[in-house]
């Protein structure tokens, strides 16, 4: 009977189900070679990972390898497969095996998992898959949101522990990055497990809730609205001011005297703003606070915040200066003010001492309202998985490690990750960027290192793949794959592609 104590990997806490802990060496137990940890792992129990176990005697991958199917029915569930449901009458091109559930390279010398022969038009092509074991990863989050979520630099945490900051803002963004080996590997032990699990967890488009040093409470999760403070985001904003005023200036004009489009960032005034110009709008003596930067554009009008646009106030008159005369100021003048997403709008008429006096909204401002509205996209989470593909997985490839680096920065060799494409950066090393969504369910998998395992497939030509020093011996038709399996096993499991993702073994290079 295995008695030796069992705590969860990620939380350290006492837990009877989990996986027993490494380096106890005991009888029936045999050692986990997949990752450093080592594990010593009893007969029908897992590893301090969960992804491999003790088979009567071996070690095999808890996971079927997931092996893409074009035929499929999009959506439809995972399903398993094994070599006598294929005919073979496809060529093969059909089927993609992905990393997903393949076993790993680790220790460095070993080849990749599997390294598949397919023929695509005439051409011979060598996919090598693996799961690569990152230390050097984390993610990138978009949120699509004008409220102030914290200042630039920020730490982020997930309950208590710094996992990221707070980057520059983008377009109708706030942006955070998460992870790094500096917290991965660099602080306690219980910052590197926490971030891990927050990196595993928004990897597999799970929610997670993040909070930010003096600033806001945000729930993240890939391809859903996000939570800020407790209130679901509904749209993004459709420009900031001066975009929005350039957009919509034909369909205020003649039905108000004066628009200014609240915002963080540039606030919008359509009586001085180029668009206004061109299309004849008078001046109406308006004056705001905040910096001018071009005719009707104005920075810094306020702080940012929850308010309106982006921005701290929740009153938009307490942008406006007094009103000039000399300048078309006059008493009924109408002015609108609206926020970048539509989300505040509201109608006023200057009085006799020029003080606009708010009044409800009339009619003919109401489709000019609901079409900022309309023209916002909705507010979505994007997680972008990010990592470097070291030495490693790249000897799994091949003898000589450069040639691989080379090979993908020219474009010879094409890089996915569970099938789904990846951006790689230039400059050196092979440093990706993958959008989790488009990958299938589960496919990213951790380490109590820490360190985050993701799937990788290179695919080449086989001359290209012979002349990087390739390891042309392991070299296997698919078939045969399907009926032997590999090293870790030989469970596979059938999904369809994702249909936006481009087909891994078309228009290869």
């Amino acid at each position: 009977m295995d008695d030796t104590p069992r705590r969860d990997p990620m939380t350290d806490t006492p837990n009877p189900e989990a996986p027993v802990e490494p380096d106890a060496p005991g009888e029936g137990k045999i050692r986990c070679d997949a990752c450093p940890v080592m594990c010593y792992i009893a007969d029908g129990r897992s590893g301090a990972c969960d992804r491999y176990a003790n088979h009567r005697g071996r070690i095999i991958r808890c996971d079927p390898v997931t092996i893409l199917d074009r035929t499929m029915e999009v959506g439809g569930p995972v399903v398993p497969f094994a070599a006598g449901d294929w005919d073979g009458g496809l060529g093969g091109h059909a089927l993609f095996v992905t990393g997903i559930g393949a076993g790993t390279t680790y220790p460095d010398y070993k080849p990749a998992p599997f390294i598949v022969a397919s023929q695509v038009e005439g051409a011979d092509l060598v996919t090598v898959v693996t799961e690569a074991i990152f230390s050097y990863c984390g993610v990138k989050v978009k949120i699509d949101t004008d409220r102030h979520l914290g200042e630039e630099g920020a730490i982020v945490r997930a309950g208590t522990e710094p996992v990221g900051h707070v980057t520059t803002a983008e377009y109708g963004s706030q942006m955070l990055s998460l992870g790094g080996v500096r917290h991965l590997t660099g602080g306690s032990k219980s910052e590197g497990r926490v971030t891990c699990e927050t990196l595993l967890a928004l990897c597999n488009r799970e929610a997670v809730e993040l909070a930010i040093d003096d600033g806001s409470t945000v729930v993240v999760q890939a391809g859903a609205a996000p939570v800020v403070d407790g209130q679901p985001e509904a749209r993004m904003r459709v420009g900031c001011g001066s975009a929005t005023i350039g957009m919509f200036a034909t369909q205020w004009q003649g039905l108000v005297d004066e628009v200014v489009v609240v915002d963080d960032h540039i606030t919008g005034v359509v009586s001085e703003h180029q668009a206004g110009k061109v299309i004849g709008w008078e001046d109406t003596g308006i004056r705001i606070k905040g910096r001018r930067s071009t005719p009707g554009r104005y920075f810094r009008v306020a702080g940012p915040g929850q308010g309106w646009g982006g921005t701290d106030i929740d009153d938009p008159l307490a942008i406006l200066g007094p009103w000039n005369p000399k300048k078309g100021a006059r008493p009924g003048l109408r002015m609108l003010m609206v926020s970048t997403t539509g989300e505040h709008a509201a109608y006023y008429e200057l009085d006799d001492t020029l003080a606009p006096v708010r009044r409800e909204m009339p009619e003919r401002l109401l489709p000019s309202v609901r079409l900022i509205d309309e023209n916002c996209e909705p507010a979505l989470c994007t997680v972008l998985f990010m990592g470097g593909a070291g030495g490693s997985l790249r000897s799994g490839v091949t003898k000589n490690p450069v040639r691989l680096t080379r090979s993908v920065q020219a474009g010879r060799t094409r890089v996915t990750c569970g099938g789904a494409p990846v951006y790689v950066w230039p400059g050196g090393g092979i440093t990706l960027m993958a959008d989790v969504t488009r990958l299938p369910d589960g496919a990213f998998g951790y380490v109590p290192t820490p360190a985050l395992v993701a799937p990788l497939e290179f695919t080449l030509s086989r001359a290209e793949y012979l002349a990087l020093g390739g390891h042309g011996d392991r070299i296997r038709a698919l078939a045969d794959i399907l009926a032997e399996g590999g090293e870790y096993g030989a469970d596979f499991a059938r999904a369809a592609p994702d249909a936006a993702n481009p087909w891994p073994l078309e228009d290869t290079p």
